[in-house]
Protein backbone atom coordinates (compact mmCIF):
# COMPACT_ATOMS: atom_id res chain seq x y z
CA UNK A 1 0.00 0.00 0.00
CA UNK A 2 2.84 2.37 0.76
CA UNK A 3 4.33 1.79 -2.71
CA UNK A 4 1.01 2.46 -4.42
CA UNK A 5 0.59 5.71 -2.48
CA UNK A 6 4.05 6.89 -3.51
CA UNK A 7 3.34 6.15 -7.16
CA UNK A 8 0.11 8.15 -6.96
CA UNK A 9 1.89 11.21 -5.59
CA UNK A 10 4.50 11.15 -8.33
CA UNK A 11 1.93 10.70 -11.09
CA UNK A 12 -0.47 13.39 -9.86
CA UNK A 13 -0.74 16.36 -12.26
CA UNK A 14 0.99 19.59 -11.21
CA UNK A 15 -1.16 22.58 -10.35
CA UNK A 16 1.67 24.94 -11.34
CA UNK A 17 2.05 26.64 -14.69
CA UNK A 18 5.84 26.16 -14.78
CA UNK A 19 8.81 25.09 -12.73
CA UNK A 20 7.34 23.62 -9.59
CA UNK A 21 6.96 20.48 -7.59
CA UNK A 22 5.65 19.66 -4.17
CA UNK A 23 9.16 20.03 -2.78
CA UNK A 24 10.19 23.35 -4.37
CA UNK A 25 10.65 26.54 -2.34
CA UNK A 26 10.04 28.68 -5.45
CA UNK A 27 7.27 28.42 -8.01
CA UNK A 28 6.79 30.41 -11.24
CA UNK A 29 3.62 31.35 -13.08
CA UNK A 30 3.93 32.77 -16.61
CA UNK A 31 0.97 34.86 -17.78
CA UNK A 32 1.30 33.36 -21.26
CA UNK A 33 0.44 29.95 -19.77
CA UNK A 34 -2.86 31.48 -18.67
CA UNK A 35 -3.82 32.69 -22.14
CA UNK A 36 -2.10 36.09 -22.42
CA UNK A 37 -1.20 36.72 -26.06
CA UNK A 38 1.31 39.53 -25.66
CA UNK A 39 0.23 40.89 -29.04
CA UNK A 40 -0.29 44.44 -27.84
CA UNK A 41 -3.81 44.34 -29.32
CA UNK A 42 -5.78 41.67 -27.43
CA UNK A 43 -6.99 42.30 -23.89
CA UNK A 44 -4.75 40.21 -21.61
CA UNK A 45 -6.31 41.33 -18.33
CA UNK A 46 -8.07 38.09 -17.40
CA UNK A 47 -4.94 36.02 -17.98
CA UNK A 48 -3.14 38.26 -15.46
CA UNK A 49 -6.01 37.88 -12.97
CA UNK A 50 -5.95 34.07 -13.24
CA UNK A 51 -2.17 33.89 -12.93
CA UNK A 52 -2.21 36.17 -9.89
CA UNK A 53 -4.78 33.98 -8.15
CA UNK A 54 -2.38 31.02 -8.36
CA UNK A 55 0.64 33.14 -7.41
CA UNK A 56 -1.07 34.52 -4.33
CA UNK A 57 -2.40 31.12 -3.29
CA UNK A 58 0.83 29.20 -3.82
CA UNK A 59 2.06 27.12 -0.89
CA UNK A 60 5.76 27.65 -1.60
CA UNK A 61 7.84 30.20 0.30
CA UNK A 62 8.39 32.25 -2.85
CA UNK A 63 6.36 32.70 -6.04
CA UNK A 64 7.15 34.42 -9.34
CA UNK A 65 4.62 36.24 -11.50
CA UNK A 66 6.33 36.21 -14.91
CA UNK A 67 5.58 38.76 -17.63
CA UNK A 68 7.96 37.58 -20.37
CA UNK A 69 10.17 39.66 -22.62
CA UNK A 70 9.63 40.44 -26.29
CA UNK A 71 5.87 40.73 -25.78
CA UNK A 72 3.43 43.61 -25.26
CA UNK A 73 0.47 43.04 -22.96
CA UNK A 74 -2.53 45.38 -23.15
CA UNK A 75 -4.27 45.62 -19.78
CA UNK A 76 -7.47 47.17 -18.52
CA UNK A 77 -7.52 48.49 -14.92
CA UNK A 78 -6.30 45.65 -12.74
CA UNK A 79 -6.30 45.06 -8.98
CA UNK A 80 -3.87 42.41 -7.70
CA UNK A 81 -4.62 41.92 -4.02
CA UNK A 82 -3.28 40.04 -1.01
CA UNK A 83 -2.70 38.93 1.57
CA UNK A 84 -0.88 36.09 -0.13
CA UNK A 85 0.56 32.79 1.09
CA UNK A 86 4.19 33.10 -0.12
CA UNK A 87 6.53 35.17 2.04
CA UNK A 88 7.98 36.70 -1.14
CA UNK A 89 6.26 37.40 -4.44
CA UNK A 90 8.43 38.48 -7.35
CA UNK A 91 6.74 40.23 -10.24
CA UNK A 92 9.23 39.56 -13.03
CA UNK A 93 8.32 42.27 -15.54
CA UNK A 94 10.55 41.63 -18.55
CA UNK A 95 8.13 42.61 -21.31
CA UNK A 96 5.94 45.67 -21.79
CA UNK A 97 2.49 46.37 -20.36
CA UNK A 98 0.40 49.08 -21.99
CA UNK A 99 -2.86 50.80 -21.07
CA UNK A 100 -5.76 51.33 -23.47
CA UNK A 101 -4.84 54.13 -25.83
CA UNK A 102 -8.25 55.79 -26.10
CA UNK A 103 -10.06 57.22 -23.06
CA UNK A 104 -13.29 55.58 -24.20
CA UNK A 105 -11.67 52.15 -24.17
CA UNK A 106 -10.87 52.19 -20.44
CA UNK A 107 -13.01 49.90 -18.23
CA UNK A 108 -12.57 51.02 -14.63
CA UNK A 109 -13.25 48.58 -11.80
CA UNK A 110 -14.85 51.26 -9.60
CA UNK A 111 -14.80 55.01 -8.98
CA UNK A 112 -11.13 54.90 -7.97
CA UNK A 113 -9.06 55.88 -10.98
CA UNK A 114 -6.18 53.41 -10.95
CA UNK A 115 -4.66 51.34 -13.71
CA UNK A 116 -2.48 48.68 -12.02
CA UNK A 117 -2.79 48.25 -8.26
CA UNK A 118 -0.93 45.96 -5.86
CA UNK A 119 -2.48 45.99 -2.40
CA UNK A 120 -2.17 44.28 0.99
CA UNK A 121 0.97 42.34 0.07
CA UNK A 122 4.07 41.68 2.15
CA UNK A 123 7.43 40.91 0.55
CA UNK A 124 6.59 41.98 -3.00
CA UNK A 125 9.46 42.53 -5.45
CA UNK A 126 8.73 44.19 -8.82
CA UNK A 127 11.68 44.12 -11.22
CA UNK A 128 12.92 42.77 -14.52
CA UNK A 129 13.88 45.65 -16.82
CA UNK A 130 10.49 45.86 -18.50
CA UNK A 131 8.24 48.80 -19.38
CA UNK A 132 5.01 50.19 -17.93
CA UNK A 133 3.46 52.47 -20.56
CA UNK A 134 0.34 54.37 -19.48
CA UNK A 135 -0.27 55.78 -23.00
CA UNK A 136 -1.51 58.90 -21.26
CA UNK A 137 -1.44 61.47 -24.06
CA UNK A 138 -5.20 61.29 -24.57
CA UNK A 139 -5.75 62.30 -20.92
CA UNK A 140 -3.39 65.25 -20.71
CA UNK A 141 -5.76 67.82 -22.22
CA UNK A 142 -8.45 67.13 -19.61
CA UNK A 143 -8.82 69.79 -16.91
CA UNK A 144 -10.47 67.36 -14.46
CA UNK A 145 -7.48 65.92 -12.61
CA UNK A 146 -9.67 63.61 -10.49
CA UNK A 147 -10.73 61.70 -13.60
CA UNK A 148 -7.20 60.85 -14.69
CA UNK A 149 -5.91 57.43 -13.56
CA UNK A 150 -2.67 56.71 -11.74
CA UNK A 151 -0.52 54.15 -13.56
CA UNK A 152 0.94 52.02 -10.74
CA UNK A 153 -0.51 52.12 -7.22
CA UNK A 154 1.07 50.35 -4.24
CA UNK A 155 -1.37 50.25 -1.31
CA UNK A 156 -0.73 48.82 2.14
CA UNK A 157 2.35 46.88 1.02
CA UNK A 158 5.09 45.99 3.48
CA UNK A 159 8.79 45.23 2.99
CA UNK A 160 8.64 45.64 -0.77
CA UNK A 161 11.08 46.44 -3.57
CA UNK A 162 10.49 48.17 -6.90
CA UNK A 163 13.55 48.36 -9.14
CA UNK A 164 14.90 48.27 -12.68
CA UNK A 165 11.66 49.27 -14.42
CA UNK A 166 10.95 51.94 -17.04
CA UNK A 167 7.69 53.85 -16.46
CA UNK A 168 6.43 56.17 -19.17
CA UNK A 169 3.56 58.43 -20.18
CA UNK A 170 1.14 57.94 -17.32
CA UNK A 171 -2.23 59.70 -17.58
CA UNK A 172 -1.51 61.07 -14.08
CA UNK A 173 0.97 59.97 -11.37
CA UNK A 174 3.34 57.28 -12.54
CA UNK A 175 3.84 55.60 -9.14
CA UNK A 176 1.70 56.18 -6.05
CA UNK A 177 2.78 54.77 -2.69
CA UNK A 178 -0.02 54.77 -0.11
CA UNK A 179 -0.03 53.31 3.42
CA UNK A 180 3.13 51.31 2.77
CA UNK A 181 6.07 50.59 5.08
CA UNK A 182 9.55 49.32 4.42
CA UNK A 183 9.60 50.07 0.67
CA UNK A 184 12.69 50.53 -1.51
CA UNK A 185 12.47 52.04 -5.00
CA UNK A 186 15.64 52.16 -7.08
CA UNK A 187 17.01 52.19 -10.62
CA UNK A 188 13.70 53.26 -12.12
CA UNK A 189 13.49 55.47 -15.18
CA UNK A 190 10.33 57.58 -15.35
CA UNK A 191 9.63 59.69 -18.43
CA UNK A 192 6.81 61.86 -19.77
CA UNK A 193 6.89 65.05 -21.85
CA UNK A 194 7.58 68.30 -20.04
CA UNK A 195 4.17 69.63 -21.07
CA UNK A 196 2.23 66.64 -19.69
CA UNK A 197 0.27 67.90 -16.63
CA UNK A 198 -0.03 66.08 -13.28
CA UNK A 199 2.38 63.34 -14.33
CA UNK A 200 4.26 63.13 -11.02
CA UNK A 201 7.02 60.55 -10.95
CA UNK A 202 6.53 59.14 -7.45
CA UNK A 203 3.89 60.26 -4.93
CA UNK A 204 4.15 59.11 -1.30
CA UNK A 205 1.35 59.39 1.26
CA UNK A 206 0.61 57.78 4.61
CA UNK A 207 3.81 55.75 4.39
CA UNK A 208 6.94 55.23 6.46
CA UNK A 209 10.45 53.89 5.97
CA UNK A 210 10.53 54.57 2.25
CA UNK A 211 13.92 54.64 0.48
CA UNK A 212 14.12 56.00 -3.08
CA UNK A 213 17.49 56.16 -4.80
CA UNK A 214 19.56 55.85 -7.97
CA UNK A 215 16.84 56.84 -10.43
CA UNK A 216 16.06 59.27 -13.24
CA UNK A 217 12.74 61.10 -13.35
CA UNK A 218 11.79 63.38 -16.24
CA UNK A 219 8.10 64.37 -16.26
CA UNK A 220 5.66 67.28 -16.43
CA UNK A 221 5.13 67.62 -12.67
CA UNK A 222 6.87 66.76 -9.37
CA UNK A 223 9.65 64.23 -9.73
CA UNK A 224 8.84 63.10 -6.18
CA UNK A 225 6.08 64.42 -3.88
CA UNK A 226 5.88 63.57 -0.18
CA UNK A 227 2.38 63.97 1.18
CA UNK A 228 0.55 63.82 4.49
CA UNK A 229 1.12 60.93 6.88
CA UNK A 230 4.61 60.20 5.62
CA UNK A 231 7.68 59.80 7.83
CA UNK A 232 11.21 58.46 7.61
CA UNK A 233 11.53 59.02 3.88
CA UNK A 234 15.07 58.85 2.49
CA UNK A 235 15.75 60.05 -1.07
CA UNK A 236 19.19 60.04 -2.69
CA UNK A 237 20.97 60.01 -6.04
CA UNK A 238 18.01 61.23 -8.08
CA UNK A 239 18.34 62.99 -11.42
CA UNK A 240 15.29 65.24 -11.88
CA UNK A 241 14.36 67.34 -14.86
CA UNK A 242 12.32 68.42 -16.58
CA UNK A 243 9.65 68.53 -13.91
CA UNK A 244 8.66 70.43 -10.78
CA UNK A 245 11.39 69.20 -8.46
CA UNK A 246 11.20 67.24 -5.21
CA UNK A 247 8.44 68.53 -2.95
CA UNK A 248 7.09 68.04 0.52
CA UNK A 249 3.41 68.71 -0.06
CA UNK A 250 1.20 70.22 -0.88
CA UNK A 251 -0.15 69.88 2.67
CA UNK A 252 -3.26 71.14 4.48
CA UNK A 253 -5.64 71.56 1.57
CA UNK A 254 -9.26 72.27 2.61
CA UNK A 255 -8.16 72.70 6.23
CA UNK A 256 -6.73 69.19 6.49
CA UNK A 257 -4.54 68.14 9.41
CA UNK A 258 -1.34 67.15 7.62
CA UNK A 259 1.76 65.59 9.18
CA UNK A 260 5.15 64.91 7.61
CA UNK A 261 8.44 64.41 9.44
CA UNK A 262 11.91 62.90 9.17
CA UNK A 263 12.56 63.42 5.47
CA UNK A 264 16.11 63.35 4.12
CA UNK A 265 16.87 64.31 0.50
CA UNK A 266 20.54 64.22 -0.52
CA UNK A 267 22.89 64.06 -3.48
CA UNK A 268 20.26 64.95 -6.09
CA UNK A 269 20.67 66.85 -9.35
CA UNK A 270 18.04 69.09 -10.96
CA UNK A 271 18.45 70.04 -14.62
CA UNK A 272 16.15 72.62 -16.19
CA UNK A 273 13.32 71.90 -13.76
CA UNK A 274 10.77 74.49 -12.67
CA UNK A 275 11.60 73.95 -8.98
CA UNK A 276 14.38 72.35 -7.02
CA UNK A 277 13.68 71.38 -3.41
CA UNK A 278 10.55 72.83 -1.82
CA UNK A 279 7.88 72.70 0.87
CA UNK A 280 4.36 73.80 -0.01
CA UNK A 281 1.38 74.14 2.34
CA UNK A 282 -2.11 75.64 2.02
CA UNK A 283 -3.37 78.49 4.19
CA UNK A 284 -6.02 77.30 6.63
CA UNK A 285 -4.42 73.89 7.04
CA UNK A 286 -3.26 72.30 10.26
CA UNK A 287 -0.55 69.92 11.44
CA UNK A 288 3.16 70.09 10.77
CA UNK A 289 6.09 69.48 8.44
CA UNK A 290 9.29 69.09 10.46
CA UNK A 291 12.73 67.51 10.66
CA UNK A 292 13.40 67.82 6.94
CA UNK A 293 16.88 67.94 5.40
CA UNK A 294 17.88 68.77 1.83
CA UNK A 295 21.63 68.43 1.32
CA UNK A 296 24.26 68.09 -1.40
CA UNK A 297 21.91 69.43 -4.05
CA UNK A 298 23.05 70.53 -7.52
CA UNK A 299 20.80 72.80 -9.60
CA UNK A 300 21.46 73.59 -13.27
CA UNK A 301 19.23 76.19 -14.87
CA UNK A 302 16.47 75.67 -12.31
CA UNK A 303 13.93 78.49 -12.18
CA UNK A 304 13.19 78.31 -8.42
CA UNK A 305 15.87 76.24 -6.68
CA UNK A 306 15.01 76.63 -2.94
CA UNK A 307 11.43 77.21 -1.82
CA UNK A 308 9.26 77.27 1.25
CA UNK A 309 5.72 78.31 0.34
CA UNK A 310 3.33 78.38 3.29
CA UNK A 311 0.76 80.19 1.15
CA UNK A 312 0.47 77.68 -1.68
CA UNK A 313 -2.61 78.63 -3.70
CA UNK A 314 -3.74 80.64 -0.71
CA UNK A 315 -4.87 84.19 -0.16
CA UNK A 316 -3.89 86.46 2.71
CA UNK A 317 -7.34 86.40 4.27
CA UNK A 318 -8.50 86.09 7.87
CA UNK A 319 -7.56 82.43 8.25
CA UNK A 320 -5.31 82.08 11.28
CA UNK A 321 -4.24 78.46 10.96
CA UNK A 322 -1.46 76.98 8.87
CA UNK A 323 0.63 73.86 8.68
CA UNK A 324 3.54 74.45 11.07
CA UNK A 325 6.95 74.28 9.36
CA UNK A 326 10.03 73.80 11.55
CA UNK A 327 13.47 72.20 11.70
CA UNK A 328 14.13 72.42 7.97
CA UNK A 329 17.69 72.51 6.63
CA UNK A 330 19.10 73.25 3.17
CA UNK A 331 22.80 72.34 3.15
CA UNK A 332 25.34 72.60 0.36
CA UNK A 333 23.01 73.68 -2.42
CA UNK A 334 24.95 74.95 -5.44
CA UNK A 335 24.55 75.70 -9.11
CA UNK A 336 22.64 78.07 -11.37
CA UNK A 337 19.14 79.47 -11.69
CA UNK A 338 17.22 80.55 -14.78
CA UNK A 339 14.99 82.80 -12.65
CA UNK A 340 15.48 85.96 -10.65
CA UNK A 341 15.30 84.43 -7.17
CA UNK A 342 17.41 81.49 -6.09
CA UNK A 343 15.80 81.33 -2.63
CA UNK A 344 12.13 82.01 -1.85
CA UNK A 345 10.87 81.71 1.72
CA UNK A 346 7.21 82.73 1.95
CA UNK A 347 5.90 81.89 5.41
CA UNK A 348 2.51 82.46 7.01
CA UNK A 349 2.31 85.85 8.83
CA UNK A 350 0.58 84.26 11.84
CA UNK A 351 2.33 80.90 12.20
CA UNK A 352 5.64 81.43 10.42
CA UNK A 353 8.49 78.98 9.79
CA UNK A 354 10.92 78.24 12.62
CA UNK A 355 14.38 76.72 12.93
CA UNK A 356 15.15 77.15 9.25
CA UNK A 357 18.83 76.57 8.40
CA UNK A 358 20.50 77.48 5.11
CA UNK A 359 24.11 76.30 5.12
CA UNK A 360 26.59 76.79 2.26
CA UNK A 361 24.20 78.03 -0.41
CA UNK A 362 25.86 79.12 -3.65
CA UNK A 363 23.49 79.76 -6.54
CA UNK A 364 24.18 82.22 -9.35
CA UNK A 365 22.21 83.18 -12.43
CA UNK A 366 22.78 81.25 -15.64
CA UNK A 367 24.11 84.38 -17.35
CA UNK A 368 26.64 84.93 -14.58
CA UNK A 369 24.66 87.68 -12.89
CA UNK A 370 23.82 87.96 -9.23
CA UNK A 371 20.83 85.99 -8.02
CA UNK A 372 18.38 87.26 -5.40
CA UNK A 373 16.37 85.95 -2.46
CA UNK A 374 12.97 86.79 -1.02
CA UNK A 375 12.09 86.03 2.57
CA UNK A 376 9.07 86.73 4.80
CA UNK A 377 8.05 85.23 8.12
CA UNK A 378 10.97 82.79 8.44
CA UNK A 379 13.21 82.49 11.49
CA UNK A 380 16.57 80.79 11.49
CA UNK A 381 20.13 81.14 10.23
CA UNK A 382 21.95 81.43 6.94
CA UNK A 383 25.61 80.41 6.95
CA UNK A 384 27.70 81.31 3.89
CA UNK A 385 24.74 82.11 1.69
CA UNK A 386 24.81 83.46 -1.84
CA UNK A 387 22.38 85.12 -2.25
CA UNK A 388 21.92 86.70 1.17
CA UNK A 389 18.58 85.82 2.76
CA UNK A 390 17.50 88.95 4.59
CA UNK A 391 15.05 87.63 7.21
CA UNK A 392 17.46 85.00 8.52
CA UNK A 393 20.49 85.62 10.73
CA UNK A 394 23.34 85.65 8.22
CA UNK A 395 26.58 84.16 9.53
CA UNK A 396 30.00 84.26 7.89
CA UNK A 397 33.41 82.82 8.59
CA UNK A 398 35.62 85.15 10.63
Amino acid sequence: MKVLFLIFVIAAPSLCATECSAFDDVVSFDVVSYGATGSGQADDTQAFVKAWKDVCGATQKSAKFVIPQNKIFMLQPLSLKGPCNPATIEVQLEGTVIAPKSIGDWKFLNEERKWIEFSDISGIVIEGGGVIDGQGAAWWNSDDVSMKPTALHLHNCKDGILRSIHHMNSPRNHISVDMCSGLEISHVNITAPMESPNTDGIDISGSSNVFIHSSTIQTGDDCIAINSGSSFVNISDIFCGPGHGISVGSLGRNGDDARVENVHVRNCTFLGSLNGVRLKTWRGGQGYARKIIFEDITVVGVKRPVIIDQNYFGLLDEKKSAVKISEVSYRNVKGTTSGERAVELSCDPNVGCNDIVLDHISITKEDGGESKASCTGAQGTCFLCNPIVSCLSNLHLV
